[in-house]
């Protein structure tokens, strides 16, 4: 028996309610800036510069313990935090003035006083990221999420129309803003295999906008009478079974590796969802709805087929 997420002929009135979405989507883009600017991002060595020690203590980790040690170092702001198996710590330490022996040294000092404080504790990882390094890395990291969302405007442009474009980047920047937000409020740690998870996020909310645009230009050229709104809702229903399919199987990967796949890429996965949940939302309630609103090209040159009309009347489009 084959798995259906959605009955076929489904005809849910998705464009009744888009001013609802579009509204609440203006808000919380809003709030998400509001958030960025209030409490900023919680960046890690990979943006802020400093010294990371990934260390496996004998047993369990007592994170008490080796606060003590390294604060009586007096290297200013040290955070350790417990990931994955109880025995294994991180120990994050700000960037250090003087040049990169002098980062070196400050690695030297937390081990020696952490295995003073837990004898046979393993250090098995060390990076140290410099202020000038990591300045250079958020601008790059900026400059890359800019570059994606331009790379899509042409792209959708050249493929579609210009509405259509527009539509497909408005959805990808809503999609970045909300992530961003949504990490100034919860504070995870944001570094570079975040702009990795931002990046994969605009290709795969520009995946699901392709895939309904594709349907409606497919419609546009076989319902030249039908309205606009009756169009895009059918489209989207055609459609639906396929968002909904692709986005649960990549959930249920991605919040497997968030409980189980440890700290160290806990953030990553945590922005994976969070963009698959708000990229899948875009799709139709901003694309689509902005498409709804800017209009589009309605002289194909195809002919009508039978059972074009308005809302109410047979709608026999390709089924996925």
């Amino acid at each position: 028996m084959r798995l259906k997420l959605v009955p076929d002929g489904t005809k849910i009135d998705f464009m009744r309610v888009s001013r609802i979405g579009v509204i609440a989507s203006i808000t919380a883009v809003i709030a998400s800036i509001a958030l960025f600017f209030a409490m900023g991002l919680n960046f890690g060595i990979d943006f802020r510069g400093g010294t990371m020690i990934e260390a496996r203590t004998p047993q369990a980790a007592d994170l008490g313990i080796i606060r003590q040690a390294t604060g009586e170092l007096g290297l200013g702001d040290v955070a350790v935090q417990e990931f994955g198996d109880p025995r294994d710590v991180l120990i994050r330490v700000e960037t250090q003035p003087g040049d990169g022996d002098d980062q070196m040294a400050v690695v030297g000092l937390v081990q020696e006083a952490v295995s003073a404080a837990i004898p046979d504790t393993e250090f098995r990882r060390v990076e140290v990221v410099g202020p000038k390094v990591s300045g250079e890395l958020v601008v790059e990291g900026a400059l890359a999420i800019g570059l994606a969302v331009f790379a899509v405007l042409v792209y959708i442009w050249l493929r579609f129309e210009w509405q259509f474009s527009l539509g497909a980047v408005i959805a990808l920047v809503h999609d970045v803003a909300l992530t961003i937000g949504v990490f100034s409020l919860v504070q995870l740690e944001f570094n570079l295999s975040i702009i990795a998870a931002l990046l994969t996020i605009v290709g795969y909310s520009l995946n699901d906008t392709v895939v309904v645009f594709d349907r409606v230009r497919e419609n546009l050229r076989r319902y030249k009478q039908m309205p606009l709104i009756d169009l895009l809702n059918l489209s989207i229903n055609e459609t639906l079974s396929r968002t909904l399919m692709t986005s649960l199987t990549t959930l249920i990967a991605l919040i497997a590796l968030y409980v189980f796949g440890g700290e160290v890429i806990r953030g990553f996965t945590f922005a994976m969802i969070w963009g698959i949940v708000v990229g899948t939302y875009s799709s139709v309630f901003i694309a689509a709805a902005t498409l709804l609103r800017l209009g589009v090209k309605r002289d194909w040159s195809t002919e009508d087929k039978p059972g074009a009309g308005p809302s109410g009347t047979n709608f026999s489009g390709a089924q996925v």
